[in-house]
């Protein structure tokens, strides 16, 4: 894992609960650390970043990341992935990326990471880094959450997964959108040990 703000190999999920803004936030933040980014979407993700984000992401992985990058900084390195790639790099233990954030998580992809299910890149790609013993922050933006949601995240957070639901707080006063966003997405670096130099931190 990255440390020391120091750049590193991160993989990034998208799936289907609303909270796409949060994804392109990180994504956006990761690229300008110069991270090297390995990015899947579920087909469910798609949908959701077009109805909230207004953009068409294409089905070749390709083409996806070419319309991606339009819009984030031009630093890092971003390789997309199809949900189906078995031969992708997050499908493997042996070039598993330093962690993986799973953001925005869906409940259903919670259960099946909690189950230890790989029918999906996503899936496989976090039932790895259990397996690996590296870091995974899953981002679930459910809510209200049902005894079913939290006893899957007791389970994987008792395995040392990091449950990270996107609530932003309001001490820092936000003035838009953006810094509601990235109140989340700063949480999410800290984690992974990307180093940051937006957002306030407590005390300081």
């Amino acid at each position: 894992m990255a440390d020391s703000g120091r750049p590193g190999r991160i993989g990034v999920a998208v799936t289907g609960a609303s909270g796409a803004p949060y994804a392109q936030r990180l994504l956006h933040h990761l690229l300008a650390a110069h991270c090297d980014v390995a990015l899947v979407f579920s087909a469910a993700a798609r949908i959701v970043w077009r109805e909230e984000l207004g953009q068409v992401l294409p089905t070749d992985v390709e083409e996806m990341a070419t319309v991606l990058r339009a819009a984030l900084p031009d630093t890092g390195t971003l390789r997309c992935y199809d949900e189906r790639d078995w031969f992708s790099p997050l499908a493997s233990g042996s070039h598993a990326p330093d962690a993986l954030v799973i953001c925005p998580c869906s409940g259903g992809t919670l259960a099946a990471v909690a189950q230890g299910l790989s029918n999906n890149l996503s899936e496989r790609a976090a039932d790895v880094m259990l397996k690996e013993g590296r870091k995974l922050v899953l981002v679930p933006r459910e809510s209200p959450v049902s005894a079913i949601h939290l006893e899957n995240m007791l389970k994987l957070a008792r395995l040392g997964v990091c449950i990270l639901p996107a609530s932003p707080g309001f001490y820092t006063r936000p003035q838009s959108i953006d810094e509601l966003l990235d109140f989340v997405v700063a949480r999410i670096l800290d984690q992974l040990g990307v180093g940051r130099d937006f957002g306030p931190q407590w005390g300081l």
